[in-house]
């Protein structure tokens, strides 16, 4: 497999409104960039119009206005260009869980014979090699997520698209499953782009930190973060990482307050300090 480029330029949503409403701007001209590779993440309050994004470069949503381009060139027709993680681990009940992660493969015409002999070495990789038998309903949360992640990377997929994968997770697991997902994704390869309300763990992740603003969503700033690789959580405890949380997060009450908008209780935004 090898990795891809996504550019967004210009790119905007509108959304027809219903009973004589008006239209609804939900996010524009958004200018973004991942290169081959890279791990980019993109925050910013509750309905800000990250998931549209997404859901446009996906292709389950055409863009009303802008463009993207997958390795420099424009693609219209995106379905299928890339992995989409959503925040539900979406498994299936009825599949156990080397079921569940070889679904994409059998999708695509594969051998289940195939299939499962691209699985099982992975399956021990993730950390899931005592569970391939196991139900979906029989696995933690944390569980869940690896082996919804494995499922949307077995295919090879060039690019990921990461919608608040650990959003459902308590604390101590969610940390947890971001320092391996940084051990994981180094063995892939691929092209993340990670839609997170968590600026830590933007921050630890991601090359490079996108900032949005309240709807109608744009890019309010964009934050570099060149930590070196490998990344580990102790990184947490560094001077240049509090440093870089610490600009995030005065980016996004700046993105936030230059809109006038009030944040809603447990939201992102009420979380933002001066």
């Amino acid at each position: 497999m090898t990795a891809t480029s996504l550019e967004l330029r210009g790119l905007g949503k509108r959304f027809r409104g219903h009973g004589g409403a008006g239209d609804v701007v939900a996010v524009s001209d958004v200018d973004m960039d991942a290169r081959a590779g890279e791990f980019v993440a993109l925050i910013g309050p509750s309905g800000c119009g990250k998931s549209t994004v997404f859901n446009i470069v996906a292709g389950i949503e055409q863009p009303s206005a802008g463009e993207i381009r997958i390795d420099g060139r424009p693609v219209t027709d995106r379905l299928g260009a890339s992995a989409y993680m959503p925040q539900r681990d979406a498994l299936l009940s009825w599949r156990r869980v080397i079921d569940n992660v070889t679904l994409p493969l059998e999708l695509r015409g594969i051998s289940k014979r195939a299939a499962l002999a691209k699985a099982r070495p992975l399956l021990d990789r993730f950390g899931l090699s005592e569970f391939g038998r196991a139900w979906p309903w029989q696995l933690s949360g944390g569980m869940r997520q690896r082996v919804a992640l494995l499922r949307t990377i077995i295919a090879d997929p060039a690019l990921i698209l990461l919608d608040e994968p650990f959003g459902a997770l308590d604390s101590i697991t969610r940390a947890d499953l971001q320092e391996w997902l940084l051990r994981a994704w180094g063995g892939v390869g691929a092209t993340v782009l990670l839609v997170t309300h968590d600026i830590d763990e933007a921050v630890l992740l991601a090359d490079r930190v996108y900032v949005m603003t309240p709807r109608p969503g744009q890019i309010a700033a964009v934050v570099d973060v060149g930590l070196p690789r490998p990344r580990t959580a102790e990184l947490r405890e560094s001077d240049a990482f509090v440093a870089l949380a610490r600009r995030v997060r005065h980016e996004l009450h700046a993105a936030i307050t230059a809109q006038g908008e009030f944040a809603e209780p447990g939201s992102l935004a009420a979380e933002v300090p001066p």
